[in-house]
């Protein structure tokens, strides 16, 4: 009896056809989970770099405003350009995931944005004559945290 059970185990071999349909069942059902997943994380990625960019030229507005008698104003009472801010953090030259960019500068007052390359979406920082920051954000898309616009 003991030799039947020994030859009856060295006979089988292999998988059957019914146990590989099931692995390759259970690792079609978890890529189908994971891949969407993955998906999503590379566009938040791309706004992370473009918010942190924004951020970024927000402390070089400050920093520009300190060198400038508390203004950001340059020394001919003319607005601060992006090349100007540009100058004080030159990593905001850097355009390989976000384009920084002054869209308007006063003596208190400032507002900045920063467009992602992959998504498109926009973050705004906002600083108005009163003190009050304000962070927005646009999107053509749902990348603004699942909305198409709002604050972040």
């Amino acid at each position: 009896m003991l030799y039947r059970l020994r030859q009856r185990s060295g006979d089988e071999g292999g998988f059957t056809l019914i146990e590989l349909l099931v692995v390759i069942l259970i690792i079609g059902i978890l890529a189908a989970i994971a891949i969407p997943s993955f998906l999503n994380q590379k566009s938040k990625a791309n706004d992370a770099a473009a918010k942190s960019q924004v951020r970024t030229g927000e402390t070089a507005m400050e920093t520009y405003s300190t060198d400038h008698n508390g203004e950001y104003l340059n020394s001919s009472k003319t607005a601060a350009s992006t090349a100007e801010i540009q100058a004080v953090e030159p990593t905001l030259s850097d355009t390989s995931s976000a384009k920084f960019k002054v869209i308007s500068a006063g003596a208190n007052e400032y507002e900045i944005e920063s467009e992602s390359n992959a998504t498109k979406d926009v973050f705004k920082i906002k600083r108005e004559s009163t003190g009050a920051v304000s962070r927005t954000c646009t999107s053509s898309t749902t990348g603004c945290s699942g909305a198409k616009s709002g604050s972040w």
